[in-house]
């Protein structure tokens, strides 16, 4: 495998769409899509940040069972990372401020996303600090959750199917109920991902996986196939980029794709 930065860089000029089209290409079937985490903040339109991914877990504040840091993970985080933060499924506070993203941004990190919300945003936009999350909020960390882990194994699924949030929740084999009923031996956050999952299987953040973020969305590539993605999504792209002359050129879409593409 070519080096760190070799393979960051080949990757920071390739789309998220053909990195994913890639990656479904080499069996990947979630083609690496980190769902609804969209950026909040991007200095420029054109941007796309691309790094190793620094994972931080959140749990809920009062989870007396997770284990708790003893340093804050930003004093942690490597230079030219990504940072990757998990918020619990159900929380509506921000596990991310301008304070935050000044940390980061001084510690010369690529960027940040967040499986959560953040809030501070025009703080964000001021330092010029990428940051993609699902959402906003006004509200913060404190009391709601806190950081429990980093540099561990991330499962990231959709929240669009989250109970009460308007989809259905019949056919869930009985987890909305026992979640409801408090019947669980694991955590309302571990089960919400759970069926959220069955619907659209969890993305794997592991420690050390290239992030890669633009205006499309948000993709992680397995390191173990990262030289693979570049030779594959640079073929794509240079097909496309012969199928867009000659539809420019007046060519029809099925004769240009059946020369093009086979």
């Amino acid at each position: 495998m070519a080096t760190t930065s070799t393979t960051v860089s080949a990757l920071r000029k390739l789309s998220t769409c053909g990195i994913s089209d890639a990656l479904i290409s080499l069996g990947v079937s979630s083609g690496g899509f980190i769902p609804d985490i969209r950026p909040i903040s991007l200095p420029s339109e054109s941007q796309r940040i691309a790094g190793p991914a620094y994972t931080v877990k959140f749990v809920a504040a009062n989870d007396n069972h997770a284990p708790s840091l003893s340093s804050h993970f930003l004093d942690d985080a490597p230079s030219d990372s990504v940072i990757c933060v998990q918020a619990p499924a159900e929380s509506r506070n921000a596990v991310w401020g301008g304070l935050m993203s000044a940390a980061a941004k001084t510690r010369a990190t690529a960027g940040v996303i967040i499986s959560g919300r953040c809030r501070d945003v025009a703080e964000h936009k001021a330092l010029g600090y990428p940051v993609f999350a699902r959402g906003n909020s006004t509200v913060g960390q404190k009391p709601f959750t806190r950081p429990s882990a980093v540099n561990c194994r991330l499962f990231i699924s959709p929240y669009t199917q989250l109970p009460g949030v308007g989809a259905s929740t019949e056919g869930d084999g009985g987890v909305t109920k026992d979640l409801a009923r408090g019947n669980s031996n694991t955590t309302r956050s571990d089960r919400v991902e759970q069926l959220v999952g069955a619907s659209f299987p969890a993305v794997v953040i592991n420690p050390g996986d290239i992030i890669v973020a633009d205006e499309d969305g948000v993709v992680c590539v397995p390191r173990e196939l990262a030289d693979k993605v570049i030779v594959t999504a640079t073929k794509a792209q240079e097909v496309d980029e012969r199928c867009l002359q000659d539809i420019l050129a007046g060519k029809g879409v099925k004769e240009t794709f059946k020369k093009h593409r086979g």
